[in-house]
């Protein structure tokens, strides 16, 4: 009897101790990918809850319940209707950022390849400027100064004139990421390309950007996250809603003695934000990529 519970004890214990042992030691990977999936549903949900918002009736809207018994898809042809200039802000949006990655790219692509492989004088004097100016909240400091610059140059109520000060954002940090990604690139590489007579914008153009792609999508997505969200300069600078981007129309699209339903907010909300997460999405993979390439040498 007494020989029989001991292997029984022992087939237990045999049976629970791999089990206990690969929790052991996966217990971290466990423990990092509960973390990570933690943060991922704090993120998503509100996404989540917008978009089943924004397809909901109004007595659905008024339950506490995720899913709604009737879908509604008429917000979204609501929006339209109700904001007339809606296509137009689209556009201005649209425009607006992408002229602002544009020039970003490239000041922060020449600025930052000749901080690296020209050696220009003054260059560390000019890094820690960069760096300096990290500090300073832009939009509150230099709002005053911005405005009479363009009121000066004619440019308050345009949409064009939205672009130069979206450019200042990130320009700095821009730059310090695309001299932390040319660093990567071994200077022996520039110096054969010269040794063979290439220029430097040919050395740049055929050999050092291409090995800098990464780099180049971290920057469009800060700088386009940046400008299409951009509220306080678009609403300081611009006057009638026909010039405004998005943001600044979402910001006004309430009121009017119960017009504007949660469902219809919601549909806005899901219009404004959906180009920057499918513009995200596409590109998550070299972003990250090119992030860890930023910060390797920075």
């Amino acid at each position: 009897m007494a020989m029989a519970l001991e292997s029984t004890q022992r087939s237990v214990a045999s049976r629970s101790t791999p089990e206990q042992g690969w929790f052991r030691e996966n217990r971290s990977a466990i423990i990092r990918h509960g973390v990570i999936n933690f943060f991922m549903i704090v993120i998503l949900a509100p996404l989540a809850w917008v978009l089943m918002m924004s397809i909901k009736s109004r007595s659905d809207a008024m339950r506490p319940d995720f899913w709604p018994r009737r879908f509604d898809f008429t917000h979204y042809a609501y929006v339209f209707d109700k904001i007339e200039t809606f296509p137009i802000n689209l556009l201005n949006s649209i425009y607006v950022t992408s002229a602002t990655v544009i020039i970003t790219t490239v000041c922060a692509v020449l600025a930052g390849y000749a901080l690296v492989h020209m050696k220009p004088k003054g260059g560390s004097f000019i890094i820690v400027a960069l760096l300096i100016s990290l500090y300073f909240p832009t939009r509150v400091v230099s709002i005053i100064s911005v405005y009479e610059i363009q009121d000066y140059l004619n440019l308050i109520n345009v949409t064009s004139g939205l672009i130069l000060p979206y450019v200042t954002l990130n320009l700095a940090i821009s730059v310090l990421i695309m001299r932390s990604v040319f660093q990567l690139v071994p200077h022996e590489v520039v110096e054969a390309a010269e040794v063979d007579g290439a220029g430097p914008f040919r050395t740049l153009w055929e050999i050092v950007l291409p090995m800098a792609r990464n780099g180049l999508v971290v920057i469009f997505i800060v700088n386009f996250v940046t400008a299409w969200g951009e509220f306080l300069l678009c609403s300081t600078l611009t006057n009638d809603q026909i010039v405004r981007t998005m943001p600044v129309v979402l910001a006004g699209a309430q009121g009017g003695l119960g017009q504007w339903s949660w469902p219809a907010l919601a549909a806005v909300y899901v219009l404004v934000v959906t180009p920057g997460i499918v513009a995200f999405t596409f590109a998550q993979k070299l972003f990250f990529k090119g992030l860890m390439e930023g910060v390797v040498k920075g």
